[in-house]
């Protein structure tokens, strides 16, 4: 895993938490990117994913591009298929990939939309978005199984493609709580979500033998680690002992997260998703020094390169993808609090159903004291 590059490898050297123009740079490189339907593929002329798309939608609201987010939610719904679903990939405005439709990809709309609510307080943009939003929830909820975890995707035909995986249950565990919220906030209550995201939740922390039945296991990448912190599976002493326990495993010094354990390879967007996690825990120092050492990473352009393998001293791949950008702005976002969303990732804003089926304390917590249009 390497690669030549014309590219100069920055240095370390300390960075502040946030440059001044750190969020117009970041969000300029993604609208620069935006193509006129509103998709956001990874990069000019490669393909667009429901997820990735998301996540680069999510770092214009951020930066307060509205209109561009909105546009590119627009996008989406146009593209849904009638079951509530998307392909797994798009590209110069059709489908380019009709293999599967992965149930995370589906679910990470729910996210989107109301990391967009909770920055613009827009309850017009929060109805309208709703049919979609319920859509792709439904299709995801029909893949769980009686266990809690829920299939990783739908072949060509839609028939389930058996196994469930952490990383994916995860990010959809998540989803369901965005998802439960935006419900109670239109009261229009979606009570077998509650029960979906409880089961899937006691599945990922108590039935590892759910997940990665027929893949070869994942536990080799960082993500599989991390992200039942990020999002909320894994609370408290259990998240931080889940951190700390494979901290030198996955992260090198001075440089930032591995992708995967056993390459020698760090990744800027698997390190912002594990600066949120340590910053849910607490873990304010760790999560400051990772972050500060990743601007090195940004191009001229307001771009940020996707990986350094350091084994070769290289930029690998050649790529500078929007949803890495997206990360980066959901990352500073979490540590600087730059706008209502800014918990979204480092808060869980609803307890498991068996908990609480109506209880809405942490939801009014939640930064919405502004203007609601």
């Amino acid at each position: 895993m390497s690669s030549t590059t014309a590219a100069a490898i920055p240095k370390r050297i300390e960075q502040p938490l946030l440059a001044v123009d750190f969020v117009r740079r970041s969000a300029d490189y993604i609208l620069s990117q935006q193509l006129e339907s509103g998709c956001i593929p990874w990069f000019s002329g490669h393909h667009a994913d429901p997820w990735d798309h998301v996540e680069a939608a999510m770092g214009l609201s951020i930066a307060g591009e509205y209109s561009a987010a909105e546009k590119a939610y627009t996008w989406l719904a146009s593209e849904q298929l009638e079951d509530g679903s998307w392909w797994a990939a798009y590209k110069n405005g059709v489908v380019d990939n009709r293999e599967r439709r992965e149930s995370n990809f589906v679910a990470y709309v729910a996210t989107g939309v109301w990391h967009h609510f909770l920055i613009t307080g827009d309850r017009v943009f929060l109805n309208g978005f709703w049919p979609m939003v319920e859509k792709a929830l439904d299709f995801v909820e029909a893949l769980q199984s009686e266990y809690g975890d829920v299939q990783w995707a739908v072949d060509g035909q839609g028939a389930p493609m058996s196994d469930a995986l952490i990383t994916g249950c995860s990010s959809i565990y998540k989803s369901f709580e965005c998802g439960i919220l935006m419900a109670r906030a239109l009261n229009k209550p979606k009570p077998r979500w509650n029960i979906a995201r409880s089961k899937l939740g006691r599945a990922l922390r108590e039935m590892p033998e759910r997940f990665d039945r027929t893949w070869e296991s994942k536990a080799r990448f960082s993500m599989d680690w991390f992200y039942p912190v990020l999002t909320g599976v894994f609370k408290g002493a259990d998240a931080k002992a889940r951190l700390l326990g494979k901290w030198d495993e996955f992260v090198v010094a001075g440089l930032g997260c591995r992708c995967v354990n056993d390459e020698p390879w760090v990744t800027v967007a698997e390190s912002c998703e594990l600066v949120m996690a340590l910053t849910a825990v607490g873990e304010m120092a760790k999560a400051e020094e990772l972050y500060r050492g990743l601007h090195r990473w940004q191009d001229e352009d307001g771009g940020y390169w996707t990986g350094y393998v350091y084994r070769d001293d290289a930029i690998w791949p050649e790529e500078k993808t929007t949803w890495t950008v997206g990360a980066m702005l959901l990352a500073a976002d979490a540590l600087a609090g730059l706008t209502p969303a800014s918990s979204l990732f480092t808060r869980v804003a609803l307890l498991d159903a068996t908990q609480d089926t109506e209880s809405l304390d942490h939801f009014h917590e939640l930064e919405l004291s502004g203007s609601q249009r």
